[in-house]
């Protein structure tokens, strides 16, 4: 028997075939959060989900920067005060994100939460900020700002006003965590779907791939491609809800922290990567580079692929990737 899961704009396949797929949809780190495992019986695979779950809150209650009493909000509360210690999974997850933001040269940059809120997406904004106002509001980003002392395990933001958030890559990282996890555990087949981040190892009962399907950005009832997903990861971040439109332009929510101006021309990109942090990350630096940098810079990374589609529904792929449709407006 085969099912179809729709899970925000990732479709997955799956079938069941003797062993049992089970499978549970909550609301975890502000956003959804779908775990599915293949499983001998209820009992196993209630035991993996559960893990899951209490792997996602206790990672949640370390890089959380919205809850006052995690590491992060507590570097954050000490940003040019002193430096502050802490775990050596957080210390080294910050430290590759640090390591990311040079490779985009700040596209991506965990500091982007120091950025000052003047866009809004909620269909407030009547007009463009100054551009006085959006220089003013990314003075206090800048990832080389983050000082980290390998030693003591310890990070100090230098300035005032400082922020970190590891919302770019903290759904990624728990989606690896969930799997290295439950792998341990005995767990040989599941999906752990953190938000759209999407981390897949074993195959379905029957002995199939799990399968992704890229959803049409312009009409979320409809795919255009669909991929197997052998351990690997994809993620698929989108604009095509929330943006503004000034003067025939079309700005997103995703902000550029290196300019404070949104990303423009893009709507959809779907990064694939052996590991669902490095999709995350890669998506967002996709998205601000613009099509073709954004395609030359994914060509360079060796195990990465991506699919991007613009704001004409114009369909672009980086070379590994071979699709019959070029326009998603076809679909």
């Amino acid at each position: 028997m085969k099912r179809i899961l729709v899970i925000g704009i990732i479709v997955l396949s799956i079938s069941s075939f003797g062993q049992i797929v089970h499978r549970r949809k909550l609301y975890m780190m502000t956003s959804p959060f779908e775990m599915t495992v293949v499983a001998k019986d209820t009992i196993e695979g209630n035991k993996f989900i559960d893990a899951a779950i209490a792997e996602t809150s206790r990672i949640e209650n370390l890089v959380s920067d919205w809850k006052p009493e995690t590491q992060i909000s507590h570097v954050n509360q000490n940003a040019g005060i002193k430096p502050v210690k802490v775990d050596d999974e957080i210390f080294q997850l910050v430290q590759r994100a640090i390591k990311v933001s040079k490779l985009t040269d700040g596209a991506f940059d965990i500091s982007y939460a120091s950025m000052d809120k003047i866009w809004k997406f909620d269909g407030s904004m009547k007009e463009m900020p100054t551009p006085e106002a959006i220089k003013k509001s990314v003075e206090k980003i800048g990832y080389w700002k983050i000082i980290m002392n390998e030693k003591e395990k310890t990070i100090f933001l230098k300035d005032k006003g400082m922020k970190l958030g590891l919302g770019g890559i903290a759904q990624g990282f728990v989606a690896d965590k969930i799997k290295t996890l439950l792998v341990s555990m005995g767990c040989t087949s599941g999906i752990a779907n953190v938000s759209g981040d999407i981390s897949a190892w074993g195959k379905q009962p029957d002995g199939s791939p799990w399968t992704v399907g890229i959803v049409n950005p312009m009409n979320t009832e409809k795919v255009f491609a669909t991929f197997p997903l052998v351990d690997s990861a994809v993620e698929t971040s989108g604009t095509y809800e929330r943006f503004v439109v000034f003067n025939g332009i079309r700005y997103s929510h995703i902000i550029n922290p290196k300019t404070g101006y949104p990303a423009q021309g893009i709507v959809s990109v779907t990064t694939f990567a052996k590991q669902t942090e490095m999709a995350d990350v890669l998506a967002k630096g996709v998205f601000l580079f613009g099509v073709e940098a954004g395609l030359n810079f994914i060509n360079q990374l060796k195990g990465i692929e991506c699919i991007i589609v613009d704001d004409k529904g114009k369909i672009f792929t980086s070379k590994g990737i071979h699709l019959e449709k070029t326009n998603v407006f076809s679909n």
